[in-house]
C-alpha cells in the first residue's frame, strides 16, 4: 500500500473537526463567532453569508459558501440566507478566475447525511475549481490527490484579492 503523508487531515481525525450537532459545535458559526479570520480560514464576511476556505480541499481554490443562520434545510433559510450564499458564489467564481484561471467548477449542496455532508446542521455550498486533465494518473491510479499551493498561502492571496477590489468592506473580524 502506498502512503501519501498529509498531516493537515491530523487535525480532522484526532479532534474530531465533525460536529455533533447544534451551532456552538459547529466550525462555521465558530469562525464566525471568534476574530481569528486567517486561523479559521474565514476569507470574507457578508451581511448573511461567509467565505471559508475548505480545510481538507478537494482541488485547490475549494471553498465553503454557507449562510450565517445555523439551519439545516433550505426551508428554514429566509430569501435574503437564501439568495445571498448565492450571489456570493457568483462573484467568488469571478475571483477565482481571475486568481487560479480553471476550466470549470463543481459547485454543490449537499442536504443531510446521507447525501455526503460532513457538517449536516449548517447548509454550505462547496465551490471546487477544476482543470482539464485534474483527474490525471494520481488519482486514477495511485489513489492520491496533488495540491500545490498550501492553504495559508491561498488564503493570503484570496484575502489580497477581494480587498484590492474593494469586496471585503462589509463585515468584520480579522484578516
Amino acid at each position: 500500500m502506498d502512503h501519501l503523508w498529509a498531516p493537515w487531515r491530523a487535525q480532522y481525525v484526532e479532534q474530531g473537526d465533525r460536529p455533533s450537532g447544534g451551532a456552538a459545535a459547529c466550525f462555521l458559526c465558530r469562525g464566525l463567532a471568534e476574530g481569528d479570520d486567517r486561523g479559521n480560514l474565514l476569507a470574507w464576511r457578508r451581511p448573511r453569508s461567509a467565505v471559508y476556505l475548505n480545510r481538507y480541499p478537494y482541488n485547490n481554490g475549494h471553498l465553503l459558501i454557507a449562510p450565517k443562520a445555523h439551519q439545516a434545510r433550505l426551508g428554514d433559510l429566509d430569501a435574503g440566507e437564501l439568495a445571498e450564499p448565492v450571489e456570493t458564489i457568483r462573484l467568488l467564481v469571478g475571483v477565482l478566475d481571475r486568481l487560479l484561471k480553471p476550466d470549470g467548477y463543481n459547485v454543490g449542496l449537499n442536504l443531510g447525511r446521507s447525501a455526503g455532508a460532513g457538517l449536516p446542521g449548517h447548509l454550505h455550498w462547496h465551490v471546487v475549481p477544476r482543470w482539464d486533465g485534474d483527474t490525471n494518473f494520481m488519482p486514477v491510479l495511485g489513489q492520491t490527490k496533488v495540491i500545490v499551493q498550501g492553504l495559508a498561502d491561498f488564503y493570503d492571496r484570496l484575502v489580497s484579492e477581494l480587498d484590492r477590489e474593494g469586496m471585503r468592506e462589509v463585515g468584520g473580524g480579522s484578516g
